[in-house]
Parts: C-alpha cells; sequence; structure tokens
C-alpha cells in the first residue's frame, strides 16, 4: 500500500487531486449538520478540512465537534481548489487521527484582549494569523539580508557578545560579570567588522545587539537584531548607493515571496512596489530647512527626535537619505567632511510612513591621531582601542559601514505600530518574560 504523502499548507497548490496528510493544530471550527468544517494550521499556513459525517465513525465525528481549539491532529483527504477557502484550496477530509486533546481553557480567544495581557502569553499569541504573517516576514527579511551580501562577494563575519568597552557611549551598555572583570553586551559589532574589512575587503556582521536605554517607545528593544556590513575602499557616495540597492532588494524579496502575509496584515503593498532606487537624499541643513518650512521649531546642531524624522520623511514615498548631520551628535568614529568639519561623513536613513530611522552609517575615521583625540574627548577607556586603532597603524584606508535594525525594518515593512511585534519574544526596559 503505497504511503499518503505528508503536505505543508503553503505546498497544497503542488497537489490539486491528490490525497495527502496534513498535520497540525486547530485553529477554528464550525458544525453544520452532518459537517464539520476544521481549520487547520500547520506552521506554514490554515487550511480548512472539510469532514463528511458519512466518512468518519459516529464516535470520532462527535470527538471533532468538541475538539477545543489548538488541539493537535492529523487530517488525511483530497486536496481541492477553491477560491473562497483561506489560501485558495481545501482538504476534502477521509480520515482523521487526534494527536492530542488541548485543555478548553485557551487563553486567546477571539475576543479583544489587551496588550498587556498577550505579551504575557507572546508563547501562545505567536500562533494568532498576524503575529504569525509578522515572523514569517521577518524571516523572509533575514534571508533576503544574507542572500544580498552573500551574493555580492561579502563575507560574514560575526563580532563577539562580550566586548570590553562601549562603541558609542558608555550610558546604554549592559554590563556583565567575565572571570575577575567587568565586560559588557555588545551595542554593535561594527569596530570589529572594520578589522574584518580590513583583512577581507567585504564583510559583514549579522545578530542581536543591546542597548541599556530607558526608552519606551514604538522603536525601542533593549536587545534587537543588527546587520553591518563594511567595506574598505568605500566612501560615503559608494555607501549611499548600498543601502539604495540594499533595502530595496529586501523590500521587494518580501514582496515577491511574502505578498499572503501582508495581505493579512493588510498592509498598502502598493507602496512596497514603490521602493526601487534612487531614494531621495537631503543633506542634514537641507532636513532642518524643511522641519522649519514646516512651522517646526528646530535649531541647526540638535539630533533630531522621533516626531522630526516624521515630519521629514512624510515629505516623500520612498526612505529618505539624511546625510552630514554635525559631528556633535554622532559618533566618535565618524570622518569629518574635509568640505565642513562641523559635519560628519555619516547617513541616515527615514523609512516613509512614520517609522524613522532603520540605517545608521557613515564613512570611518582613517587617522589615527582624530581618532586617539576622540576617544580621549569622550572619555573612553584608551588601552581598550589599541586594537582599534592598530587598523590605522598598519594600512588605513577609507572605508565605510552601516547598520540597520531588523525589528524596526520588519515593522515598517509589515505596517506594524510596535517593534515587540517584530522579534518572537521581545526584551524591552520592563519586559523579560516569557
Amino acid at each position: 500500500m503505497t504511503a499518503v504523502p505528508h503536505a505543508y499548507v503553503e505546498d497544497l497548490h503542488r497537489h490539486v487531486g491528490q490525497v495527502v496528510t496534513v498535520k497540525g493544530w486547530l485553529y477554528n471550527k464550525r458544525s453544520s449538520g452532518k459537517l464539520h468544517f476544521l481549520q487547520l494550521r500547520d506552521g506554514t499556513g490554515v487550511v480548512q478540512c472539510v469532514c463528511f459525517k458519512g466518512n468518519f465513525g459516529e464516535e470520532l465525528f462527535k470527538q471533532l465537534d468538541t475538539l477545543p481549539q489548538e488541539s493537535a491532529l492529523t487530517i488525511t483527504g483530497s486536496v481541492k481548489a477553491e477560491a473562497r477557502a483561506v489560501g485558495g484550496h481545501e482538504i476534502d477530509a477521509q480520515s482523521a487521527t487526534i494527536v492530542s486533546v488541548a485543555q478548553a481553557d485557551y487563553p486567546i480567544t477571539p475576543k479583544e484582549h489587551g496588550t498587556g495581557f498577550l505579551m504575557e502569553h507572546r508563547h501562545l499569541w505567536l500562533r494568532s494569523r498576524k503575529q504569525h504573517a509578522i515572523l514569517r516576514i521577518r524571516a523572509r527579511v533575514q534571508k533576503a539580508i544574507r542572500d544580498f551580501f552573500d551574493d555580492r562577494g561579502f563575507v560574514c563575519m560575526d563580532a563577539p557578545i562580550f566586548t570590553p568597552s562601549a562603541c558609542e557611549g558608555t550610558t546604554t551598555l549592559f554590563p556583565v560579570e567575565y572571570f575577575d572583570e567587568t565586560a559588557f553586551l555588545t551595542q554593535s559589532g561594527q569596530l570589529y567588522a572594520e578589522a574584518n574589512a580590513m583583512a577581507f575587503g567585504k564583510t559583514y556582521c549579522f545578530g542581536p545587539t543591546f542597548r541599556a536605554e530607558k526608552s519606551k517607545t514604538r522603536r525601542h528593544l533593549t536587545e534587537f537584531w543588527m546587520v553591518e556590513p563594511e567595506v574598505a575602499y568605500l566612501e560615503l557616495d559608494g555607501l549611499l548607493e548600498l543601502i539604495e540597492q540594499f533595502l530595496s532588494y529586501v523590500v521587494q524579496c518580501v514582496v515577491k515571496d511574502r505578498r499572503p502575509e501582508l495581505v493579512v496584515l493588510e498592509r498598502d503593498i502598493a507602496k512596497l512596489e514603490k521602493i526601487v532606487p534612487p531614494f531621495p537624499r537631503l543633506s542634514y541643513s537641507d532636513a532642518v530647512d524643511v522641519l522649519k518650512g514646516a512651522g517646526h521649531a528646530f535649531e541647526w546642531g540638535g539630533d533630531f527626535g522621533a516626531p522630526d524624522e516624521t515630519l521629514i520623511s512624510e515629505k516623500f514615498d520612498k526612505p529618505v537619505l539624511v546625510h552630514r548631520y554635525p559631528a556633535a551628535v554622532k559618533a566618535f568614529y565618524m570622518k569629518r567632511d574635509p568640505q565642513d568639519p562641523r559635519v560628519a561623513l555619516c547617513v541616515d536613513c527615514l523609512a516613509p510612513e512614520g517609522y524613522g530611522e532603520i540605517i545608521g552609517g557613515s564613512q570611518r575615521a582613517d587617522d589615527i591621531q582624530f581618532l586617539e583625540e576622540q576617544i580621549a574627548l569622550h572619555k573612553l577607556p584608551m588601552e581598550a582601542f589599541k586594537w582599534y586603532l592598530d587598523l590605522r597603524r598598519y594600512g588605513s584606508v577609507p572605508h565605510s559601514g552601516f547598520g540597520l535594525g531588523l525589528e524596526r525594518t520588519t515593522a515598517w515593512i509589515c505596517g506594524t505600530h510596535h517593534v515587540r511585534e517584530c522579534i518572537a519574544f521581545p526584551r524591552m526596559l520592563e519586559k523579560i518574560t516569557p
């Protein structure tokens, strides 16, 4: 006897007219006399399984009618194309096996729940359709990031999570005991990526980073993922082009491969389809003029806050590249503009629709004396940066890189209000469980 193949819901279009087995959990159900309509989710999608009483014994048919949500079961049946069904297919069920019966008090019901309640039940909330769609899109963003760099000859070289010093400032570090000394959870892998670029030319690191900012905004997490490419012999203009190509590629991969999930989220896909090069570019000074022209009180020299970024980006339907910020509000390692030493050769990429900065990057300072002065000025421990200064002692070249926050980018692509929904188990100021 030929075994019935196991098929995933997302692959049912390949099995129309065939008998397959789907394995998953009961998402929803309704009954109509001699028919049960069971919605089964298997992690790749949801499919309706039509169970006719004549195909089942009396006892099993009754059990299916009383089965609680999230009970585990397998269903075997014929795949039919059905435009009205979720996912465009349904199963004409011939048999079923109950794997486990869930408790009847599943916490997340169809009624409205507060965000606090849902976050406390995050381990179960992940099963809901919108959360499932967001995290499927996140996974596709991750793959697109790796594909973009891998296909262009970048070498993935991940940076350490334990670091001896700050990358961007000492006030947002998480200290940890490291045997007989204090180490810190990394804020960024950038300094290590610079060392890798001096050895390999084009590199990137991709992993978790940690910021002890006491922020409660919809854009902040204390633990988030960041990808950080670094390229030797790349200057600011080339960096802007790399950002355009990279971000466009990522967005279009999601549009192509995760359209059903975007539909679940009711995302305006037409807005994403417009994300292609070139992107608008504004100098910091021009961006200040935009703010003032909109009646927004802002003085040259300050850093942009969330309301400022929103006001600037809402003028455009693509991400906007704001470059050459005042050096005083940026990190110590950024190269100054030879034409105007007040500003750094840096860029922030502001996503449209109010999502703010998703990329920050710069051309790195390549002069050892300048860096020594900046390390002292920022009261950073010189000894901890000795290895970093070696990169300027032995073969210093112009080089540039950026960091992209995965959760912020995913939130923008999904049209999700808060970044906490764009990682499976978010860590925030007052949130460390589950």
